[in-house]
């Protein structure tokens, strides 16, 4: 049988291993480590990747608790799992705000099907983070941004085996995960281009009223140049 890519994704997360020496308090967020988020992850991966079809990449920063925390699929939550990829699943009916835009830009794109068949999302970091219970981005602490770059450069170079488009990738989450991530770029050549693109939290929290020109945004960066 041939290798896909949806082969390879799986194996990423079966394989993955947490940063270590973490300052004090700071917990990694690991979710496909549970066998029960692992089975989904593995149907997921099957249903949209089941080839290997080159496709372009969107970076998020990190996992947070209550999307890619709790189905181990990044800004994807328990309700749009099921109702906009219509899989079933152990994990409730939550949503959180990242993933309401997302599958609101995945819908206007022309679906999950067709969406998914020309991307990726992952994350600059693929495990997530937090202290005292509440989601913490690998750029808020100096220590643990330090502690966990070999862990992102590592993990950014293996996607890139996976046969991913290079020419170009989408950076979403704002200036601190698109400065870090393009100093990374800078130094290592992991694309040609990286565009930005603000956090859908953000958009949802502080520009609800301009959501329609967010979605268009995101829309013109998704189509190839």
């Amino acid at each position: 049988m041939p290798v896909t890519l949806a082969s390879k994704l799986i194996r990423f997360y079966q394989t993955l291993q947490p940063p270590q020496k973490l300052p004090k308090g700071v917990e990694v967020l690991f979710p496909q480590k549970n066998t029960e988020v692992m089975e989904v992850v593995k149907k997921f991966f099957n249903k949209y990747y089941n080839d290997n079809n080159p496709r372009s990449l969107l970076f998020g920063i990190n996992p947070g608790r209550f999307g890619g925390g709790i189905t181990g699929i990044n800004f994807t939550g328990p309700r749009q799992l099921k109702e906009n990829c219509g899989m079933d699943h152990p994990f409730g009916n939550s949503s959180e705000l990242s993933a309401e835009f997302i599958y609101e830009v995945i819908e206007q794109y022309g679906g999950s099907g067709k969406f998914y068949a020309d991307h990726f999302i992952s994350a600059v970091s693929p495990l997530g983070f937090t202290k005292e219970r509440i989601n913490m981005n690998y750029y808020d602490d100096k220590q643990l941004r330090e502690a966990v770059t070999p862990f992102i450069i590592d993990n950014i170079k293996k996607q890139l085996g996976f046969g991913f488009k290079r020419d170009r990738c989408i950076c979403i989450g704002g200036v601190k995960n698109f400065n870090f991530f393009a100093a990374l770029n800078k130094e290592y050549g992991f694309f040609e281009e990286i565009i930005p693109l603000p956090h859908p939290r953000f958009i949802l929290q502080y520009r609800r009223k301009q959501k329609e020109l967010y979605i268009k945004q995101y829309l013109a960066a998704l189509q190839p140049g």
